[in-house]
């Protein structure tokens, strides 16, 4: 009984670490090819896209849900593309 336990644990230990290396190598492309795509951009633009982000973030945990999410998105939007004028 102990061996099955244990045997039934080392599965699924491995698919949690498959999984987990799955997720951490996909995030890691996203991540580069969310970079390269802003070695073209402008000061500004990339203070727009800052702000966005940073925006839809604040939104998120303080309104919670899509409408939280994209109010703050555009509002920071507006306020990244304007203070790097």
């Amino acid at each position: 009984m102990i061996g099955f336990t244990f045997v039934c644990l080392e599965k699924l230990a491995m698919k949690l670490n498959t999984r987990f290396y799955t997720g951490l190598s996909a995030a890691m492309l996203v991540l580069s090819l969310g970079l390269a795509g802003c070695s073209g951009m402008t000061r500004q633009e990339k203070g727009t896209a800052t702000g966005a982000v940073i925006g839809g973030v604040a939104g998120n945990v303080m309104g919670g849900g899509l409408l939280g999410t994209g109010a703050g998105a555009a509002v920071g939007g507006v306020i990244g593309h304007e203070v790097t004028k």
